[in-house]
């Protein structure tokens, strides 16, 4: 190309490079929330699956802007998150070349939904994973070892990580039976506070409270929604072509001078769009649900109408929440039912959205398969009157 008449600023980042498919299907947290010893120990991950999206209505607490104490409408999702089940802690040391495992110790009862994690086809295996572990912890000599194995993570550990997994079989919306496994990173307090930490919550669940608050900024790590195999146009957003053009306009016209006689990473190609691994900062928490408690209504102090958080007719591809959850603003990576990381954030916050205070006004529970004109099936039922049998 000669000069140009006028600026053109390139199309896609070359910052997500190279634009494949993901290869793993649940979010991996590659930094975990620098350590402070001097605060007790805690968790500082959590695993939730997307439920659905919906919207909210809240007064808006901004001094200063047009929008102070006036009603905003914004988009939420709903991630469902029951409590988790530590089964293991991992002990890392610190190398040259980064963390190097140590030692990993499991607990003695691990359930099936985790057992089938180490399996390819576990309707045709002996399921024998963990048999002769557990064995193993029942007698004296095994129970030793387990203190000698805790002993040498408290003396020689840099970083000490809890193995949880989910309960994916409380999730309605699931058809899966394998839970998804994950290292949970324990920060605050010294190394050996960290390892009784993590021993004292072996086969025990973790709810969502224990790791966020409302309010709370977090990020979302993920795997997007797969789109398959497609064109510049779509994939990178370069203009299509005049329509006179001959052999198709949805293409990229010059793919590269002569030479070099290769053609640039640069250029935009088409490809697979879609099902890459992604990390989303900043979420803040609206809300949190728990089971039981008036939380996991969609009741607020300004609508007392009794009605579950779930709309008219579930979740469209998802069906019922019936457990934890968490409500976020905006959207989240991901098709429904995808796994999602949540972690805490990486950074202090302090900007003024960060720290505000939501109180919601009110929770849209309309049918999200429609137009849904009606909150709760009694109003509907009000509406319609007895209908001809």
């Amino acid at each position: 190309m000669s000069h140009r008449k006028f600026e053109h600023p390139r199309h896609g980042s070359l910052g997500f490079l190279p634009r494949k498919r993901s290869s793993r299907h649940r979010g991996k947290v590659k930094a975990f929330p620098k350590d402070d010893p001097s605060k007790p120990p805690r968790l500082t991950a959590f695993l939730g699956y997307k439920a659905g999206m919906t919207h909210i209505v809240r007064d808006v607490e901004k001094p200063g802007s047009k929008l102070h104490k006036k009603e905003t409408c914004e988009a939420v999702s709903i991630i469902e998150t029951p409590p988790m089940v530590v089964v293991g802690v991992v002990g890392y040391i610190k190398t040259p070349h980064g963390l190097r495992t140590l030692n990993t110790i499991f607990a003695q009862h691990l359930s099936e939904e985790v057992r089938r994690r180490f399996y390819k086809n576990w309707f045709k295996s002996k399921k024998r994973a963990f048999t002769k572990h557990s064995m193993k912890c029942e007698t004296e000599e095994g129970k030793k070892d387990i203190q000698k194995q805790l002993e040498k993570l408290k003396k020689y550990a840099s970083v000490v990580r809890v193995l949880a997994h989910t309960q994916v079989r409380k999730i309605k919306g699931l058809k899966q039976k394998k839970a998804h496994l994950m290292e949970i990173q324990v920060n605050g307090g010294t190394i050996a506070q960290k390892v009784d930490f993590a021993y004292g919550f072996f086969e025990k669940q973790i709810p969502i409270d224990a790791v966020f608050q409302k309010d709370e900024m977090i990020d979302i790590i993920g795997v997007t929604k797969g789109k398959g195999y497609e064109g510049v146009v779509t994939r990178w957003g370069v203009t299509r072509l005049p329509r006179k053009t001959h052999r198709g306009l949805r293409k990229v016209a010059c793919i590269g001078a002569w030479h070099p006689a290769r053609v640039s990473y640069t250029v935009a190609r088409a490809g697979q769009n879609g099902y890459h691994h992604r990390t989303e900062m900043n979420k803040k928490i609206y809300k949190l649900g728990k089971v039981g408690d008036e939380s996991h209504t969609a009741m607020t102090e300004y609508d007392r109408t009794e009605k579950d958080v779930t709309p008219i007719g579930g979740f469209p591809h998802y069906g019922v929440v019936k457990d934890d959850y968490i409500m976020i603003k905006g959207g989240c990576v991901g098709p429904k039912k995808r796994v999602v990381t949540l972690r805490q954030s990486l950074l202090k916050q302090t900007s003024r959205v960060a720290l505000e205070e939501i109180k919601l006004k009110f929770i849209d529970t309309s049918s999200k398969f429609g137009h849904g004109r009606f909150q709760t099936t009694q109003e509907k039922q009000k509406f319609y009157g007895r209908l001809k049998a």
